[in-house]
């Protein structure tokens, strides 16, 4: 039977960890065209966003047929879909398979950048987890569970695995207690709904299913950890998730009006019983965190609110000529209702109608109708009647497989279409640590009976080749006796059969959001095949091109996120 029709999405019987209603109502609300949805949504959106939602909880990769079988969608209608997200970046196509791309990540940091918490706190929950050395967590409140925010993971054989944007039951961890000190007896009834048709937590995809389902037992043990949590002012997880898992909480409170401290977010310090029991949390660990937590508080307080930042421009021309572009592949009301995501972002946590409309370029009423959407699917709150807000569920648009993404695997796209322009290999290097080597990351070889034998692994010394000279050229105070200012005021290294005789190679640099180069973009040939001034005047721009769109997407993903350089 399909759910009662109702405006408020949070009423739907049987809610899915994202909110979109029972296992698999995702499929049946898109297939059905939005059963259940207010008349004036968008259902082509609800339909994106249900594609968006299967990809994520698959790990960012699906066949298109395995698409067609999940969202319960015609293939016609997931082939517009997917073609229209790979015309905004958000997602690749390779062959029959869709993969997440990392310019999808501009959601959920338009989320993390409204927030303020990850910009204000990172570096703090860092810094703790290097003097503890121990994982610490940030995670926010997301209707009856937690979704993290910010993860300070410690690299060891058995590390934890949480990723930015990880949704967990709320019962199972250390946060979920302290955060239910605040529910209303809705929020206890809605959490009793969720655990009555989900006993064994299969639509949390983050959490190992529990083995059996839960009981009374179970929810009586919560409610007691609610009031101890209340009383103490922090909570344990003595291996709920799984065995050998610990961790202690401690709230972090903000003042939004008068003496009223709400929970901003929560601080968490994650061990494994190897190292720590949680007893061992409570007595050794827990007064440095609190410490901690005291320092977090205070930074909030002081830090005024910031100015807002650009808010996006020209979406409403670019989805329009994008529409004329493509014709019937593109579903402009898709596109045009994702860029309402982006209006959002620092210093524009929360806006009106008429502010959504006007930074996206998009007429009022197509703003209005994507926003009902977004109420609809629990991705947009109204803290008051006249503005609308992001939810921590916007996260679960493609950003936890995103947020580990690798600058290796974000630049090998590129490559490739690089290569099929050039016909030539291309590759991406790193320094190695002691500087004085370069190490291949990823290589796209292109078919030639002669060819530049490289494999991602390779090694060379980074003085004789281009990529080297571009990455020892971002500092070159401490490379005293090479020349390589010229190359740094350029911007490219042209390499002439220095390291192997008949080897020419050309590199430009890839930086980050910091502007410090992390790593080269390269070609190398036969020297026979182009002339030095060939390889300057008709592969230059090419590589200077593609450097730009890897550091495009690097900008993207990194903002909120380490991108690993290997």
């Amino acid at each position: 039977m399909p759910a009662k029709p109702t405006n408020d999405p949070h009423e739907a019987a049987a809610p899915r960890a994202d909110g979109t209603g029972a296992a698999g109502a995702g499929a049946a609300e898109a297939g059905a065209a939005g059963v259940g949805a207010p008349t004036e949504a968008v259902t082509p959106l609800i339909r994106g966003i249900a594609v968006l939602r299967e990809l994520t909880e698959a790990d960012g990769t699906l066949s298109l047929s395995a698409l067609e079988r999940a969202t319960g969608l015609a293939r016609s209608t997931i082939d517009r879909i997917t073609a229209t997200l790979a015309r905004m970046d958000y997602v690749r196509l390779d062959g029959r398979d869709v993969h997440l791309a990392p310019r999808l990540m501009e959601l959920g940091n338009a989320y993390l950048s409204a927030l303020r918490l990850p910009a204000l706190l990172s570096a703090r929950a860092d810094a703790l987890a290097d003097e503890l050395d121990e994982s610490v967590s940030l995670a926010v409140a997301d209707r009856d569970g937690i979704r993290f925010i910010h993860q300070a993971t410690r690299r060891r054989a058995m590390s934890l695995s949480f990723r930015i944007g990880d949704l967990l039951p709320a019962e199972r961890t250390a946060p979920g207690p302290l955060f239910a000190t605040e529910w209303t007896d809705t929020d206890w009834q809605r959490w009793r709904n969720r655990r009555a048709s989900d006993p064994r937590d299969l639509s949390f995809t983050a959490v190992p299913p529990r083995k059996y389902g839960a009981d009374q037992r179970n929810d009586e043990a919560f409610v007691s950890r609610t009031q101890e949590a209340a009383a103490n002012g922090w909570a344990l997880d003595d291996q709920l998730i799984e065995p050998g898992l610990v961790a202690v909480s401690v709230p972090v409170r903000s003042t939004h009006t008068g003496d009223s401290r709400t929970i901003a977010c929560v601080a968490s310090v994650v061990s494994h019983t190897s190292r720590h029991t949680a007893h061992d949390l409570r007595t050794t660990l827990l007064p440095r965190l609190r410490s901690a937590v005291t320092e977090m508080e205070r930074e909030l307080r002081r830090t005024p609110p910031p100015e807002p930042g650009p808010s996006p421009s020209n979406l409403a021309l670019w989805t329009g000529a994008s529409k004329q572009r493509l014709g019937r592949d593109f579903v402009e009301s898709l596109a045009r209702g994702l860029t309402v995501l982006t209006a959002f972002g620092e210093g524009r946590p929360e806006l009106t109608l008429t502010e959504v409309a006007q930074a996206t370029g998009l007429a009022r009423a197509t703003a209005r109708r994507a926003l009902i959407t977004y109420e609809h699917l629990g991705l947009v709150t109204t803290p008051n009647p006249r503005t609308f807000t992001l939810t921590p569920r916007v996260l679960s648009l493609g950003f936890p497989p995103l947020s580990r993404t690798s600058l290796p695997e974000i630049a090998q796209p590129h490559l490739s279409d690089l290569t099929s322009r050039i016909h030539e290999s291309t590759s991406l290097a790193v320094l190695s640590d002691s500087g004085e080597e370069i190490q291949y990351t990823a290589r796209v070889a292109t078919g030639r009976v002669m060819s530049v034998n490289i494999t991602v692994g390779t090694r060379r010394p980074a003085y004789a080749t281009a990529p080297g000279r571009v990455l020892l050229a971002d500092t070159p105070a401490e490379h005293e006796g090479l020349d390589l200012t010229s190359i740094h005021s350029q911007g490219y290294a042209l390499v002439d059969e220095e390291l192997e005789e008949g080897l020419r190679s050309l590199a430009v640099p890839v930086r980050d959001r910091s502007g410090r180069v992390v790593a080269a973009l390269n070609t190398a040939m036969h020297a026979s095949r182009r002339t030095r001034h060939a390889c300057v005047t008709d592969l230059l721009p090419e590589l200077t091109a593609t450097a730009t769109r890897i550091e495009s997407d690097l900008r993207t993903a990194g903002r909120f996120t380490r991108v690993s350089p290997t």
